[in-house]
């Protein structure tokens, strides 16, 4: 799709910024955190504990943070093992 200046003219020059890539989550090259275990089936029941207790903490404290630190790591192993195993 074409992107379009501010009078709705198509602007065939202006390059794509590439600023954001699902692989690279802010620039950065997401680091897989190998300690969690290998399977899917363990991530996703700690996923599910990490959001209970994401949600059971008051937004933005220590808890909070730490929970959604977990569901970040958890979400890039499960990622890995789904490309992996040809799945991504």
């Amino acid at each position: 799709m074409a992107r379009n200046d501010k009078d709705g003219k198509k602007n065939a020059d202006r390059k794509p910024s590439g600023g954001h890539h699902a692989a690279k989550a802010h620039g950065q090259p997401a680091t897989v955190d190998k300690s969690l275990p290998a399977t899917r089936d363990e991530l996703l029941v700690r996923h599910a504990d990490a959001r209970k207790r994401r949600n059971g903490a008051p937004l933005d404290s220590a808890a909070f943070r730490e929970a959604v630190d977990e569901i970040e790591r958890i979400e890039v192993r499960v990622a890995a093992i789904e490309r992996d195993q040809g799945k991504g």
